[in-house]
């Protein structure tokens, strides 16, 4: 018998392991300690950020919607429980709909034009040109400036009487413009100020998706034939589409809480006169801090909420149906498809 053949032989087969039956050691302190470490340390690293959420964020919001549901006594910090009837009462309120209409009508006049031109500004700082630095940063400029300066130079520009705009036309032989009259006007001025301040910021954003789509879409499209607008519709969009999502959001938040540029834009910051533009967040801040009324602020505040939140659902929803495809792979797979069938 030969050494090799007086060794015992385990099978392949045998499920149990040469070390089953004998109980595991036990974990010394230092191993269930570093066990705790990579499970707890991550929520650790995370918790100061909801902390500090729940505290400054969360509190103050169900707060409010206590409140809403009070007539509160600030002198005795405490208020008696109405229901809904702050709610009603501002439902009821014919200066609620005029600044719900002035509202969307800055809105609307606002961010559209926004988007368009941060859209164009992003497509001509993503091309070949000289000093991209300066020029990016030149777009950026508007955004640093303080909301309450760009607000007083431009209720000076579109003054009735001495503004540079009414100036600028009457020289050339054109009527002046009722600024600070006219609803419509008024919403025209208010909307420049918000576009000033917000399309550089905005272009940005969409250059940096911009410079992220592999250049690789576009070297497909050029070698089908595709000229640069048909690009820019069928690959630089479709890739934009989680970063337009984005920017329409935000876009929309910032626009229906709009309250500097209207409560800067005359000496009384009450929304004109006759309401032309008073808006909800200007509406809300004369309720609460003119009349004292914090459940009825508290009301509208939630309102506003709710209002902020379907617009942003159903900007969401025509987003992802108008923008399907993501970052030029279809035509991509066209030219693929395309290859296979020459062969």
């Amino acid at each position: 018998m030969t050494a090799t053949e007086a060794r015992p032989r385990i099978s392949s087969e045998d499920p149990s392991p040469p070390s089953a039956g004998r109980p595991r050691p036990a974990l010394s302190f230092r191993n269930r300690l570093s066990r705790w470490d990579l499970k707890v340390s991550p929520y650790l690293y995370i918790s100061p950020f909801f902390i500090m959420f729940a505290i400054v964020g969360l509190f103050p919001i169900a707060f409010t919607a206590v409140i809403s549901l009070q007539e509160w006594d600030l002198v005795r910090n405490s208020g008696t429980f109405v229901g809904l009837e702050q709610y009603i009462w501002i439902l009821n309120d014919p200066k609620f709909w005029v600044a719900l209409r002035n509202t969307f009508s800055i809105f609307i006049l606002s961010s559209v034009p926004q988007l368009l031109l941060a859209l164009f500004i992003a497509a001509m700082l993503d091309r070949n040109i000289r000093a991209k630095t300066f020029w990016r940063m030149s777009v950026l400029l508007p955004f640093v400036m303080a909301p309450v300066a760009v607000a007083l130079i431009f209720s000076n520009m579109f003054g009735d009487n001495y503004g540079l705009v009414n100036n600028i036309l009457t020289s050339i032989g054109l009527d002046a413009i009722p600024w600070h009259k006219d609803p419509f006007w008024s919403h025209i001025a208010i909307a420049t100020m918000v576009n000033f301040r917000w399309t550089g910021y905005n272009a940005l954003i969409v250059l940096a998706a911009m410079q992220a789509v592999p250049r690789e879409y576009y070297e497909a499209a050029t070698v089908d034939g595709a000229n640069a607008f048909r690009q820019f519709i069928s690959i630089t969009l479709p890739s934009l589409r989680p970063t337009l999502i984005f920017v329409i959001i935000t876009s929309t938040i910032g626009g229906l809480q709009i309250f500097d540029e209207p409560r800067m834009f005359d000496n009384t910051g009450q929304g004109g006169a006759a309401q032309q533009w008073l808006t909800i967040t200007l509406y809300l801040y004369n309720i609460g801090w003119g009349e004292f009324n914090f459940g009825r602020a508290a009301a509208l505040a939630w309102i506003l909420f709710a209002i902020i939140l379907l617009i942003g659902l159903i900007n969401l929803f025509i987003t992802r149906r108008l923008v399907r495809d993501e970052g030029g792979r279809g035509v991509v797979a066209r030219r693929r498809r395309r290859k296979g069938a020459q062969r």
